[in-house]
């Protein structure tokens, strides 16, 4: 299992989105800041395609101003 999380703190914004990896599924965990979030789970036909998903996800976010963190 992975994990990644990202934040976008600007202006108003607050927000985090973190993203699991684990065999076949991918998980996405997103919300302001000092919430519990929202919680979608996808599932896949292979690892291969659960990861290619998740990196295409991590650039898209990327893209957009976010962030990673270090893991802790």
């Amino acid at each position: 299992m992975s994990s990644r999380r990202f934040e976008f703190v600007e202006g108003t914004s607050s927000k985090f989105w973190e993203i699991t990896t684990n065999h076949r599924e991918v998980t996405v965990r997103y919300g302001r800041i000092g919430t519990n979030g929202q919680t979608q789970t996808k599932s896949f036909t292979s690892e291969a395609a659960a990861n290619t998903h998740a990196l295409q996800q991590i650039n898209s976010k990327l893209a957009k101003g976010y962030r990673e963190l270090a893991a802790a």
